[in-house]
């Protein structure tokens, strides 16, 4: 293994992570025609509905009892980077919020001091599949800004930046740039209080997509102490400075120089980088705080306040009455990409 690479790790369901990030999963579902009220058209039975992980015919409920999704659930301090790649999320939330999002845009949602919200899955299309694919970030927040207000912002697909690169032999490397400058390239920021709205933090969220035989450098990263991780997640075998890995693989590597990436079948890489926050780590199912006490305290903030509320008419709402990709913000503002 070359000096280049640190560290390489398998990707199950969920990718391991490294503060300052807690958690990413990547979910791929080919989900077939919808029905009438944007679920599956196709029946149900045998799947383990309200907590169905098993990826029965290559699709998944998760906790969706009619539409898949994940119902409502509270969160409290860190943060959730949802980049859809194809299909459709429907997003509502304690403040009131709305969104229909996807196909290359990304929602980033500041939890802070607790915020309850659902993500569901409509398949829309009662003709032909509807294939839905996303990563789901969680990063956390340092222990000033676990309690901030909670904060919802988009990132249209429209306004994210991307990289194209044409090697020497006319072979592309693509890197979509969600979070943290790429050759001179910035996306649009994060929340105010994200760790990655600090520059000292380093923080980079970048997808890469080699075509097969591309070369790319990838340069090094501007901060000390950085922390960088490239997950091969589709396509075939990485190069990383020579040394290859293998599909399914998350590699931590060097972040302070230049590294030469090339895939001779081609492959797609997230990469996640940014200096650790160094502060300790309580976490227990959708809180994460820094002491067991403040999780305690999360518990019980929620049993009483239910973090605002939940205004919605079902558990798992679907936007049945939206035409297309919108987001509605607390105060009424709509937006449209």
């Amino acid at each position: 293994m070359a000096d280049t690479i640190i560290q390489t790790m398998p990707l199950g369901f969920q990718w391991p992570t490294i503060d300052p990030f807690l958690f990413c999963v990547h979910h791929d579902d080919a989900y077939p025609a919808g029905n009438d009220v944007a679920g599956p058209g196709v029946p149900l039975a045998g799947r383990d509905l309200g907590q169905d992980f098993e990826g029965l015919d290559g699709w998944r409920m998760y906790h969706g009892k009619e539409v898949p999704g994940f119902p409502n659930h509270p969160h409290r301090g860190f943060e959730t980077v949802t980049y859809v790649r194809e299909g459709l999320i429907d997003h509502s939330d304690s403040l009131g919020a709305a969104a229909r999002f996807g196909r290359g845009d990304v929602q980033w949602l500041t939890a802070g001091e607790g915020i309850v919200h659902s993500e569901m899955f409509p398949l829309l299309d009662q003709e032909r599949p509807n294939p839905l694919e996303l990563f789901q970030i969680w990063l956390n927040l340092p222990a000033e800004d676990k309690l901030v207000e909670p904060h919802f912002a988009m990132l249209w697909d429209s306004a994210i930046p991307r990289l194209r690169h044409t090697d020497d032999d006319g072979r592309v490397t693509e890197v979509t740039v969600i979070a943290g400058e790429l050759d001179g390239l910035t996306p649009p920021p994060p929340p105010p209080h994200s760790w990655a709205s600090r520059a000292d933090a380093d923080v980079a969220i970048w997808h890469l997509r080699l075509e097969p035989g591309a070369r790319w450098t990838l340069p090094a990263a501007q901060g000390e102490g950085t922390v960088r991780t490239l997950y091969v997640f589709a396509g075939e075998t990485l190069a990383i400075d020579g040394t290859e890995v293998g599909h399914n693989t998350g590699s931590v590597v060097r972040a302070d120089v230049d590294i030469a990436l090339e895939s001779p079948g081609g492959a797609e890489v997230l990469l996640l980088q940014g200096r650790p926050i160094g502060e300790p780590v309580a976490r227990y199912g959708p809180f994460v705080m820094n002491e067991e006490a403040e999780i305690e305290q999360a518990f019980a903030d929620y049993r009483e306040t239910q973090f605002g509320g939940w205004p919605w008419p079902s558990a798992e709402p679907v936007h049945t009455g939206a035409t297309g990709r919108f987001a509605r913000r607390p105060d009424g503002t709509v937006e449209e990409p």
